[in-house]
Formats: structure tokens, sequence, C-alpha cells
């Protein structure tokens, strides 16, 4: 399996990147998942020591 194949989008999204954010314009609408290939995870505090410090930094507003 090459790298393409790993991460390429399974009926329309990528099955390796759950997703719940129905206002994203990258949301899959018919299932939780994201269809983009990769994502870029942020961090919005100088040290993440929790989920609430990381954001998806891929999101654009439906």
């Amino acid at each position: 399996m090459t790298t393409h194949d790993k991460y390429s989008l399974h009926h329309g999204h990528n099955d390796s990147i759950g997703c719940t954010v129905t206002e994203c314009k990258f949301h899959d609408s018919r299932e939780n998942f994201c269809t983009l290939e990769q994502i870029q995870v942020t961090k919005h505090e100088s040290v993440a020591k929790t989920i609430q410090c990381t954001d998806c930094g891929s999101f654009v507003k439906e």
C-alpha cells in the first residue's frame, strides 16, 4: 500500500479523520468525517496540556 492509497478518500471522506463540526466546509454531511486528505492540528496555548488547547487549523466556515 502506498502512502497515497493509505490516505485516499473513501466515499468522499477520509475514514481516518472523524469530524462532527457541521459548520465546516469540509465536513461530510452524510457521515461524521472530514473530506480533506489531511488536516492541520494547531494549538492556541504555548504548551498544550489538554484537548481544549488544540484546534483544527483546516476549519473553513461553511
